[in-house]
C-alpha cells in the first residue's frame, strides 16, 4: 500500500494476469445478447474514446468511433511511445472490440472529413473524446529557429516511423538534445532521446526537486510527492552517469546560428515567492545565468486544452480553461453530445480517461433508454 515502505508491484502483477488470460485463450468476444437499434458516435479513439465504445456496445448500441488518424488507439497508439506501452496490446483490445460489433473508422477527422451536423444526424447520441491537443507554447525570444518542436511532434512523428518503417521526420541521432518540461511526456522525449542515440540529452523542469520522502503535508494516501527516476531519467543517467534534470530553471531565450538554427538555450535559475497575490510568483536569482548546447529542443510543458473547432461545431459549450463544459452524465450544453477524458477535465492520465469513458456510457445509456441504465455507475 506505500504506507511506510515502497508498494508491491500491482501493476505487473495485474499485466501478467491479463497477459497470459490472452495468451490462454481465456479473454474471448462477448457481442451483446440483443441490439437496442440506438447507434452512437464516438469520436475519437483513446483511452475514453474506446471506454465509452467498449460499454455503449455492452449496452446494446450500435457503436462507430471515428478516429482522424491513420491508426486506432489515439493517444495510446501515437502519444505513448512503443517501450512504454507496446502497440500489440492496443491492437489485441481493438482487435476483440471489433469482434465484439464495434464498428471503427480510421483516417476520418469529424468536422473535416465529415461534417458534424451529418454525424449528429446520422446517430442518436455522440461521444466526444479528442483529447486535450493544444500543447503550452514556450513564449521566448528564438521560439521560431529550426530544431525546436513541440514534444509530441517529436513522439508521433518516432513512433510513426517504427509501426511504417519511414525514416523518423524529427531525428535527435547525435544532437544535444534539451528537454523542457519534467513531467511524463518529459520522460518519454528523454527515453526516445536516448534510444535514438542523442549525444546528450538534458531535462529542465521549473518546480524544485522532490524530497527524498514525504513530506508533513503529503501524508499517505495521497499520491507521494517524492523525487524518483523514472524509466527515461534512469537510462540517461546508466549512459551518462546522472539524472539529466535540472530543477528551478527557466529558459530566457534561444540562440540561433546564421542558418536559423538553434545551436542553444539562455536559461537562469529561479526561486518561487509568495508575491502581493498571495500566489507563488517566479523571480530570478541574479548571476545564475547559464549557456547550454542544444541542436534539438522539444518543448513538453503539457497541454491547455482540446482544439476548439470541433466542439465549436457541434455546439458545446467551454470553460475558462477551454475544456468542453458537461453535466453529471457527462452531457454537454448541447442535448445528445457527451464528453469524456481530457478534452472535458483538461490533461490529465489514461486511468482518469477511461473513468469518464464509462461515465459518459452511462451518461448515453441513461439519455438513450428514458432514464433507465444497465451501465455501472
Amino acid at each position: 500500500m506505500g504506507i511506510n515502505q515502497p508498494a508491491v508491484t500491482i501493476k505487473t502483477i495485474e499485466a501478467e494476469i491479463i497477459d497470459r488470460a490472452f495468451r490462454e485463450g481465456w479473454v474471448v468476444a462477448e457481442p451483446p445478447l440483443a441490439r437496442t437499434g440506438f447507434r452512437v458516435a464516438v469520436v475519437g479513439s483513446g483511452p475514453a474514446g474506446l471506454a465509452a465504445a467498449a460499454q455503449l456496445n455492452r449496452a446494446g448500441h450500435l457503436v462507430t468511433v471515428y478516429e482522424r488518424d491513420d491508426r486506432i488507439g489515439g493517444l495510446l497508439m501515437y502519444g505513448i511511445p512503443n517501450m512504454k506501452l507496446d502497440k500489440g496490446v492496443v491492437d489485441r483490445r481493438v482487435k476483440l472490440l471489433t469482434e465484439e460489433g464495434i464498428e471503427f473508422v480510421a483516417g476520418v477527422a469529424v468536422g473535416r472529413d465529415i461534417a458534424a451536423e451529418k454525424v449528429e444526424s446520422d446517430f442518436d447520441a455522440v461521444v466526444l473524446a479528442t483529447g486535450s491537443t493544444v500543447p503550452r507554447d514556450l513564449r521566448v525570444e528564438g521560439r521560431g529557429l529550426a530544431g525546436v518542436h513541440f514534444a509530441m511532434d517529436f513522439l508521433v512523428g518516432n513512433t510513426r516511423s517504427l509501426l511504417g518503417g519511414e525514416p523518423t521526420p524529427i531525428s535527435a541521432a547525435g544532437k544535444n538534445v534539451v528537454v523542457i518540461g519534467g513531467g511524463d511526456t518529459g520522460t518519454d522525449c528523454v527515453g526516445t532521446a536516448v534510444r535514438q542515440g542523442a549525444k546528450s540529452v538534458t531535462q529542465l523542469e521549473i518546480l524544485p526537486r522532490p524530497p527524498e520522502t514525504r513530506a508533513a503535508d503529503n501524508p499517505w494516501p495521497q499520491w507521494p510527492k517524492v523525487y524518483k527516476m523514472d524509466y527515461g531519467q534512469e537510462e540517461a543517467a546508466a549512459l551518462w552517469g546522472a539524472d539529466p534534470r535540472s530543477y528551478l530553471v527557466n529558459t530566457r531565450r534561444l540562440i540561433g546560428d546564421d542558418s536559423g538554427r538553434v545551436i542553444a538555450l539562455e536559461t537562469v535559475e529561479i526561486e518561487w515567492v509568495h508575491g502581493s497575490s498571495g500566489r507563488p510568483e517566479m523571480a530570478e536569482r541574479d548571476g545564475t545565468e547559464k549557456v547550454i548546447d542544444a541542436d534539438l529542443v522539444l518543448l513538453a510543458m503539457g497541454f491547455i486544452g482540446p482544439a476548439p473547432e470541433l466542439p465549436m461545431a457541434f455546439g458545446c459549450k467551454l470553460d475558462h480553461r477551454g475544456n468542453i463544459i458537461h453535466d453529471d452524465d457527462m452531457m454537454t450544453t448541447t442535448p445528445g453530445v457527451f464528453a469524456a477524458g481530457d478534452c472535458s477535465r483538461g490533461q490529465s492520465l489514461v486511468v482518469w480517461a477511461i473513468h469518464e469513458g464509462r461515465l459518459a456510457a452511462r451518461g448515453v445509456d441513461k439519455f438513450l433508454m428514458f432514464g433507465e441504465t444497465v451501465l455501472p455507475g
